[in-house]
């Protein structure tokens, strides 16, 4: 099993109600030359360190300052939070089943004085239904299942606007060339490799414009 899921307290971080026992600690790495900090604990993903899934991820965010951005199963935050502080003009919604990582993700705004995002508790897209956006970032529960995942990613087109994008970060060794192939195959638009590193890929896949589209 993966270090970081270990950590997490097995695979309990993509539960409502982690199991094991809370244990905090505070966390802290270099974005964009600020300094941000972070209080994390057992039983929400990667409660080490940050992955380095999830710092590709970020590294690769690419957001606009008037962006609305999903964090989508946003553990302790990471992505929200930097996905916030490159839009200062716009909004971001941090999303997570699991109440630990929400409650953590909600005090870490406060901790790295956000004021322009928020955070939802609730599985897959059910705390934005209805709403679209210009960038969803997720670096999803692979582990919940291949199911889990690409119901993330059949329901994303209708979640952002047009020429919107998702992207999606995951590892070799738990199939992301396969899902890279389902998106090339199924996505309403381009589909590309964006980065590589540690044996992780980032992917970026856009909803082109209905005008754009064949």
């Amino acid at each position: 099993m993966d270090e970081h899921v270990r950590d997490s307290g097995g695979d309990s971080y993509f539960a409502e109600r982690p199991r094991v026992r809370s244990a905090r600690s505070e966390l802290r790495f270099l974005y964009r030359g600020e300094l941000l900090s972070f209080v994390v604990d057992r039983g929400v993903f990667s409660a080490a360190e940050l992955d380095p899934g999830t710092a590709l991820l970020i590294e690769n965010l690419l957001v606009a300052r008037r962006d609305r951005v999903l964090d989508l199963g946003c553990g302790w935050g990471a992505v929200g939070v930097a996905a916030a502080k490159s839009a200062p003009e716009g909004h971001v919604v941090l999303t997570d089943v699991n109440r630990r990582a929400a409650h953590l993700a909600r005090g870490n705004l406060e901790r790295n004085r956000i004021g322009n995002a928020e955070v939802r508790i609730g599985p897959g897209f059910r705390p934005v239904a209805g709403e679209t956006f210009g960038l969803i970032a997720t670096n999803p529960p692979f582990r919940a299942g291949r199911e889990h995942v690409l119901g993330i990613l059949t329901e994303a087109p209708s979640h952002l606007e047009a020429g919107g994008r998702l992207l999606l970060v995951g590892k070799g060794s738990l199939g992301i060339r396969y899902y890279q192939d389902w998106l090339e195959a199924r996505w309403p638009g381009p589909v590309e490799v964006v980065a590589r590193g540690s044996g992780y890929r980032v992917l970026e896949a856009r909803c082109e414009p209905k005008s754009r589209q064949a």
